[in-house]
């Protein structure tokens, strides 16, 4: 009965946790320290905060990765979830391991814009878009992260004659379309740009360099 004991011990999955981009939000673990490890295979329940009755995640039964896609299964943003992960092997189960708590809207991380670039004479128009979430609007478009946070977008320039480490904020605010004037010509300059949310006082990542010579 021991052995018993110590094999469900040794596959009981290990930091379970949420990560969220965007409200693209993910169920991670890691495996126990059983040797056979490979074998395991993993089942997935979720369950609002406050409700008696755990849900099985259908797609997440009986699975041999570490990860499951709880995105749809946490849509209302402003509600505390939970997940929880047990494992299987040789007919042995493991116990539970449970999840933090997990609200979407406080905890996802919000994206850097979209971010083109046009050049004209000695400016530079900077085209901003909202980071898209996985939810959809009645015609099919994903919802922008603007409809559920007042996002500022920032904007650095980057000259790269001096130093391609140098940003300087050019713009913060929540215009889409940016113009920025008196560049010298035959200068190349980059542009990078994040979201920031005043409400969380957090920010995105930069976006990828957007690149133009005047």
């Amino acid at each position: 009965v021991m052995e018993n004991q110590d094999l469900r011990d040794s596959i009981k999955p290990q930091k379970v946790e949420f990560r969220s981009l965007n409200f693209n939000s993910t169920l991670h673990w890691q495996p126990g320290w059983a040797r056979e490890a490979r074998d395991t295979l993993y089942f997935v329940q979720y369950k609002v905060y406050g409700q008696t009755t755990w849900q099985n995640k259908d797609d997440c039964w009986g699975i041999q990765s570490h990860v499951c896609d709880l995105t749809h299964e946490t849509s209302d943003i402003r509600e505390p979830y939970y997940g929880r992960v047990k494992a299987t092997l040789a007919g042995l189960y493991s116990n539970w391991s449970l999840s933090c708590r997990f609200t979407p809207w406080r905890e996802t991380v919000i994206g850097p814009p979209i971010v083109t670039v046009v050049h004209s004479n000695k400016s530079i128009i900077v085209k901003l878009q909202a980071p898209r979430s996985p939810y959809k609007r009645k015609k099919g478009s994903k919802i922008p992260m603007t409809n559920y946070y007042d996002l500022l977008y920032q904007v650095f320039i980057i000259n790269n004659l001096l130093d391609e480490q140098h940003r300087v904020l050019v713009y913060e605010g929540k215009d889409k379309v940016i113009k920025i004037k008196d560049l010298r010509p035959g200068v190349s300059y980059c542009i990078v740009a994040k979201t920031y949310v005043p409400m969380l006082d957090r920010s995105s990542a930069y976006s990828s360099r957007q690149c133009t010579m005047l």
